[in-house]
């Protein structure tokens, strides 16, 4: 019998599953310093991206029954990996669930910034009609640039082809694909082509943010910026003088530099589209998560 904790939930059908092939799947939630001791009685540990396991905790419980760190997502950087493994413990994510989802959120940023819907509602609902002050943009007919061309970024630009739009991407490695209608260049050429420009990159510590003022002074005038990535990838001090400036003409954003975050100069903007790192939050994947979750389980340790 495996015992698995799973500190930030866990799809009730993925708990059901396991406990059905007779593993112990615990719900409870605990803290870092909790977790020092209460892990070493686990096989495997199931987190998303509320629980950090860094390498004060990894210390902790190396040598432990632990063998295993699920993170029921696509990022892993609240996981220190190369540690965690250097100590024997497999790390593993579930790359091929939250695509979909993701995607989808991106366009309904893109959507939400082009046509004013976020600040529309709000003054709405102060009691105001402001029909002549939203005078929006169409997709259709734009350049949509995207910074890394992963599974997410290939579902944006599936869908965004659909809607009409020119596609270019920047990728650091090749990558093979069928989607028509995309073309690949430098990372410099797509910031200065695109009219709108969608992050799909994890937060790497050692390099910081690649999107901030040297970028946004690329950008054509009326630029709109997405990130449903990770916080971190766009210097949000930045960003908020490029709105302020008129350089950038909307901003749809889901995840930030601290989470939750306290930028409310940020999530204020009347040309912000803000989410609360929802990405992956819907039935359907949360669903395919549990599947690839318990999969990972089995295939690691049973």
């Amino acid at each position: 019998m495996l015992r698995i904790l799973a500190n930030d939930g866990m799809d009730k059908a993925a708990v059901d599953h396991l406990q059905s092939l007779g593993h112990e799947v615990c719900l409870d939630t605990y803290s870092i310093e909790e977790l020092k001791t209460e892990l070493k009685d686990f096989d495997a540990i199931v987190i998303r991206s509320a629980t950090k396991i860094r390498a004060e905790l990894i210390d902790a419980v190396a040598g432990s029954r632990l063998k295993l760190i699920v993170r029921a997502g696509v990022g892993v950087d609240n996981i220190d990996v190369k540690y965690a493994e250097e100590k024997g413990i497999t790390v593993r994510n579930t790359p091929y669930s939250s695509s979909a989802s993701v995607a989808e959120l991106t366009l309904a940023h893109m959507f939400s910034v082009a046509r004013f819907v976020g600040v529309a509602t709000a003054t709405m609902r102060n009691g105001e009609w402001n029909k002549k002050a939203y005078k929006g943009t169409e997709i259709s007919g734009k350049t949509l640039g995207l910074i890394g061309f992963g599974r997410i970024a290939q579902e944006v630009a599936r869908k965004a082809t659909v809607l009409g739009m020119r596609v270019v991407y920047f990728d650091h490695h090749p990558i093979e694909h069928s989607i028509s209608g995309c073309t690949a260049e430098s990372m410099e050429d797509v910031i200065k082509e695109a009219d709108y420009i969608s992050l799909h990159v994890p937060y790497i510590k050692e390099i910081g943010p690649i999107i901030q003022k040297e970028q946004f002074d690329m950008m054509k005038d009326g630029v709109y910026l997405i990130n449903c990535a990770r916080g971190g990838v766009v210097k949000e001090a930045d960003l908020l003088d490029a709105l302020n400036s008129g350089k950038v003409a909307g901003a749809g954003i889901d995840v930030f530099e601290e989470e939750p975050t306290k930028n409310m100069e940020l999530i204020n903007h009347p040309l912000v589209s803000a989410t609360p790192h929802i990405g992956a939050s819907t039935k359907e994947a949360q669903e395919r998560i549990g599947v690839e979750t318990y999969n990972v389980i089995l295939e690691e340790l049973a």
